[in-house]
């Protein structure tokens, strides 16, 4: 442990671990600016012992590059007293603080912000970001040198220990890529050339800046990417930075994000190898003087050792990790390796992001909400009896959360096993990190002294029995077929996922949610060698999900064979002998296609089985009521509406209605963090 937390001197800092949280856009942003929730955020990450926290990933510099996902705007002197407000928070926790800044190039749109036509090297577009771009002139190439000067400035003013020039796949590596550069003037060609723009820009930063301010480069290391640069045109660009004395750190990257797979190979959702660029970096650290950061996949304190031991890099990125879990670092000095928050790989914080969405992580629902939820929960001032019914995800938080404020707290399981539905979507092959969700809450519950009580199936007499002050409803809900003709011969995924049904043969799995469930069942189908073919009403596979998620889950979909139809909807199912008939039909146009099949299966969310809710709600203080306003802002939300009820009663996740993990979770925070 020691290669983690030795001290790192970069120029004038001395950082107190190896450990960075490298900088990425939550979508925070008001106004382009920092404001406190985003303040907040960062300063968590201070206060859990990160050495170095990198704000604005992606914050623009200039009006043609428009903020496509929420980044900040460092274009005029209006973010300086919030960047100001920022630093001083996060000093105060004994962290250091850069801010990237970056122009985007073709990476963005030109019918967002101000309307301006998008530009880049040469007019080459990119799928992801879909413009297509203006090609640079001259008088382009100097506005935006200045524009990076003033930017710059703008950071040093705001009190920032430094800043990163972000490179890699933007515009500036867009200067450095074959894939995007056709240029032949002395901006296109040779790598000196491809390389002057970059060279003119931190020319132009280091003079607003001075010498004592830490400059960092984003940087790629491989596109590995046919035509694009190779690793050995990255390591000439990294000796001739680290030759041009303007340079303090580089940030070493890997792929090409230009479309929704490359993105997910960059930012790693689950079902992806972990830390496979390690040997990118490790190379341009063998290469130059300077000192390597490098983040891709990094989630375990394993990999983080091995990464700075091996001499790959000097500083380590664990950025989604310190989105699970701020307080990793505090943590692992404590010797509670155990009890750290592991990130699983969900992909909600990213996703959401490139939905134009703000982040959230999958089951650390305090990230983003520092104003309102606590990370660390305090102690109640009176203990109370704490009853909660279903061992989910949502269930199992409430438990946690309950137990943290010191209460007597059972936990009633009608199956012989925790975890919910989460033992479900375990079974796929790309989604299986998931279970490490439950994992770390099953351990959280038994540490804390949680009287689990499994194969228990509670009625409302038995939940009575235990005398609560307070009752968490986490029952789940179960899986309906469709109201159409012949719905009897259809099955839910959850039946072949849970094995009450074994689907073989050929199989038309309708998917009306657009969300993971159906997509895990027919990789755990195909997987088993039989014929599936997805089917949904809308007008994209997997509408719901992100680019990075969406991407893995369909390119192992396709690679296992599984076929793929859009705007069909289930009409009817009828029995053709031992097989069935199912009659889809074309949502806009209402043409009817017949196929035959061995089974149908359908998905379609959850109905919340709410019954033991409905027996225990008359007698409850609150009738089961919570105020919405008090969930919002952070206060206990239960108010007494019957005054001979004998306990608050709440229900959260899909016994209220069909939503998510994270749902579930926020659910049980924001009842129990404050009861």
């Amino acid at each position: 442990m020691t290669e983690l937390f030795s001290p790192f001197h970069l120029k004038h800092l001395t950082l107190r671990n190896r450990i960075v949280s490298t900088a990425h856009a939550p979508n925070f942003v008001e106004n382009g600016h920092p404001k406190d929730r985003y303040r907040l955020y960062h300063e968590e990450k201070a206060k859990g012992g990160v050495a170095l926290t990198m704000i604005g990933g992606s914050t623009n510099i200039a009006p043609d590059s428009p903020s496509v996902f929420g980044q900040l705007y460092a274009g005029d002197d209006s973010i300086v007293p919030w960047f100001q407000r920022l630093t001083d928070g996060v000093h105060a926790h004994g962290a250091a603080v850069m801010c990237q800044i970056t122009h985007m190039g073709r990476r963005t749109a030109w019918d967002d912000g101000n309307w301006l036509p998008v530009v880049a090297p040469s007019g080459v577009r990119e799928r992801a970001h879909r413009a297509y771009p203006k090609a640079m002139e001259p008088e382009d190439i100097a506005r935006i040198v200045e524009d990076f000067a003033a930017a710059a400035a703008r950071v040093h003013r705001g009190g920032f220990d430094g800043i990163e020039i972000l490179s890699h796949s933007h515009l500036l590596g867009q200067f450095l890529s074959p894939l995007v550069n056709h240029r032949d003037d002395e901006y296109g060609g040779s790598i000196e050339n491809r390389m002057r723009l970059t060279l003119q820009v931190l020319e132009a930063v280091r003079a607003v800046t001075g010498p004592d301010f830490v400059v960092s480069v984003r940087m790629t290391g491989d596109e590995l990417t046919e035509g694009g640069q190779t690793a050995d045109d990255c390591v000439d660009a990294a000796i001739i930075l680290d030759k041009s004395g303007q340079v303090d750190l580089l940030n070493i990257m890997a792929g090409a994000p230009y479309d929704d797979l490359g993105l997910a190979e960059w930012v790693r959702p689950m079902g992806l190898p972990a830390a496979p660029h390690l040997g990118v970096a490790g190379r341009i650290r063998q290469a130059v003087e300077l000192p390597i950061l490098h983040a891709g996949g990094i989630a375990d304190i394993a990999t983080a050792r091995h990464a700075v031991a091996e001499g790959h890099v000097d500083l380590v990125g664990m950025t989604r990790a310190h989105i699970a879990d701020p307080h990793l670092v505090t943590k692992l000095q404590a010797g509670d390796e155990e009890r750290i928050r592991p990130c699983v790989g969900l992909g909600y914080c990213v996703d959401r992001v490139n939905q134009g969405k703000p982040a959230v992580c999958g089951h650390n629902v305090a990230m983003g909400r520092e104003q309102t939820l606590p990370h660390v929960v305090s102690s109640a001032d009176q203990q109370k009896r704490v009853v909660v019914v279903g061992g989910g995800p949502g269930g199992l938080e409430a438990a946690r959360v309950s137990a943290l404020r010191g209460h007597d707290v059972t936990l009633l399981e009608a199956s012989d096993r925790l975890g919910g539905q989460i033992n479900l979507a375990a079974k796929g092959m790309t989604r299986r990190q998931i279970w490490g969700v439950v994992d770390w809450l099953i351990n959280e519950v038994t540490a804390l002294g949680v009287d689990l009580r499994l194969n228990t199936y509670a009625e409302a007499g038995d939940v009575l029995a235990l005398s609560p002050d307070v009752v968490v409803v986490a029952t789940g809900g179960w899986a309906e077929v469709p109201e159409v003709e012949g719905a009897h011969l259809v099955q839910t995924a959850r039946d072949v996922l849970s094995g009450e049904v074994r689907a073989t043969g050929e199989i038309l799995l309708l998917d009306e949610t657009g969300d993971h469930p159906a997509a895990v069942a027919a990789d755990v189908m195909a997987r088993a060698g039989h014929s599936v073919h997805l089917v949904t009403p809308d007008r994209g596979l997997l509408h719901d999900l992100g680019p990075t998620t969406s991407a893995v889950a369909l390119r192992d979909l396709a690679g296992a064979g599984v076929q793929f139809t859009c705007l069909q909807e289930l009409a009817r199912v009828e029995a053709c002998g031992n097989r069935k008939c199912a009659t889809l039909r074309h949502v806009l146009t209402g043409q009817e296609t017949e196929y035959e099949v061995d089974y149908v299966l359908f998905e379609a969310g959850t109905t919340p089985m709410d019954a033991l809710y409905h027996d225990l709600k008359e007698g409850a203080r609150n009738h089961g009521q919570l105020n919405p306003l008090d969930l919002i802002e952070g206060r206990n939300p239960f108010h007494s509406l019957n005054p001979e009820g004998g306990y608050d009663l709440a229900r959260v996740g899909d016994a209220v209605t069909s939503r998510n993990i994270h749902a579930a979770m926020l659910d049980a925070m924001r009842i129990c963090a404050f009861v």
